[in-house]
């Protein structure tokens, strides 16, 4: 198969992958250092939904792509928790990148959100990018903290009732 075409990628839940298969996945595409991000320190030590949480294979079943999702929360002034969920991290091997698996993987993570109850997903990622194919945006995030250094104009929601998101508070995870 040419690496380019990813009509014969298959998606799949990440349950169903080798954990040790994915940790090497997100070494290759974010390095080795990936633990020290901001973005771990938001989701602790949580663990990831499987519901929302997928890989790509390619036409030889080989694992090319992940992204996962987790239980966070923004935790307003007043010490109350707004439960959401963490979109990413988004992974896609450095030469398969560009290719559509990111695409396929954000598609079916999004797709599984319940739209009868959806709880906001927040990510730090590209505002044009993900904002275009799914709604994110940073328009409600400018009061909002994180454990570590990030870019502000990165920090970004989707909610169906942006109304609702609190103005202020410090994302974490969230501890039921």
């Amino acid at each position: 198969m040419n690496p380019a075409d990813t009509s014969a990628a298959t998606i799949i839940p990440l349950d169903n992958v080798d954990p040790a298969l994915v940790e090497d996945l997100l070494d290759a595409a974010f390095g080795a250092d990936r633990h020290g991000r901001t973005a771990y320190k938001v989701r602790g030590q949580t663990d990831w939904l499987p519901g929302l949480s997928f890989a790509a294979l390619d036409a030889q079943e080989m694992l090319v792509g992940s992204i996962q999702c987790w239980p966070v929360a923004l935790n307003d002034p007043d010490g109350r928790a707004h439960p959401m969920i963490m979109v990413g991290p988004v992974a896609v091997l450095p030469d398969h990148q560009g290719l559509g698996y990111g695409k396929a993987l954000m598609s079916a993570s999004m797709a599984g959100i319940d739209d009868r109850a959806p709880l906001p997903q927040v990510m730090i990622g590209d505002p044009e990018y993900y904002g275009r194919f799914w709604g994110f945006t940073s328009e409600s995030t400018g009061g909002w903290d994180l454990p570590g250094p990030f870019e502000r104009h990165r920090l970004l929601v989707r909610a169906a009732n942006p109304a609702v998101l609190p103005k202020a508070g410090m994302l974490g995870p969230w501890l039921r």
